[in-house]
């Protein structure tokens, strides 16, 4: 039986600007299966990265349920929230947000050290997902020292570290080269082929 891993039922999400109100999401419903990859598509301004972080649960909906194996996650507090992006939700954003003092190995363990529920060995694990995303002889540099596609897979196994379910990724390929941009979609398919990841994807293009 297919498991399912997102269900977003009826979500409206309505931001307040000045006297008007911006419908920025309107009765939006989809499901999402175990081991799927589909995109959001569509123009800037559309309201898809603001679905993507309700699915994350960095932002709550105006109206409607989210669920995230099979957990509605828009009745959970600050600390559930915490607790379920750690161990549930990989996100990678569009400018990689790797911290610049720290090498990609050291990027990728970050969030395993922070995790209540440890499964791995931080730097076991790094390497491991480092050397699947052929980031082998990389690991000991900074972001500095690697080009936009690398900092991009170094963002993909830090979002992977902890082994969650579900992978949202906020334009992946927006900010690189259409070679690099290729690179990192390869990787992708790579992670939701030898690992069963979900993976959502917000893209315009």
């Amino acid at each position: 039986m297919t498991q399912q891993v997102i269900r977003v039922e009826d979500v409206f999400k309505e931001l307040p600007l000045g006297k008007t109100t911006i419908h920025a999401l309107r009765g939006v419903s989809f499901e999402v299966n175990s081991g799927e990859m589909i995109g959001i598509v569509g123009p800037s301004g559309s309201g898809k990265s603001t679905l993507l972080g309700i699915i994350g649960g960095l932002d709550t909906p105006t109206q409607g349920i989210v669920e995230i194996d099979g957990v509605d996650i828009t009745r959970m507090n600050e600390d559930q929230l915490t607790e379920i992006r750690n161990q549930k939700i990989g996100v990678i954003f569009q400018f990689f947000n790797l911290i610049p003092t720290l090498t990609a190995l050291e990027n990728v363990a970050l969030p395993i050290q922070f995790s209540q529920k440890r499964q791995f060995k931080p730097e076991k694990r790094a390497k491991e997902l480092l050397d699947l995303l052929g980031l082998k002889d990389r690991m000991g540099h900074r972001p500095s020292e690697l080009s936009g596609g690398q900092q991009q897979r170094v963002a993909i196994a830090r979002a992977l570290a902890n082994n969650p379910p579900l992978l949202l990724a906020d334009e992946p390929t927006g900010n690189l080269d259409t070679e690099s941009g290729e690179v990192v979609l390869n990787a992708l398919e790579t992670i939701r082929n030898d690992v069963n990841t979900t993976i959502v994807i917000v893209t315009h293009d």
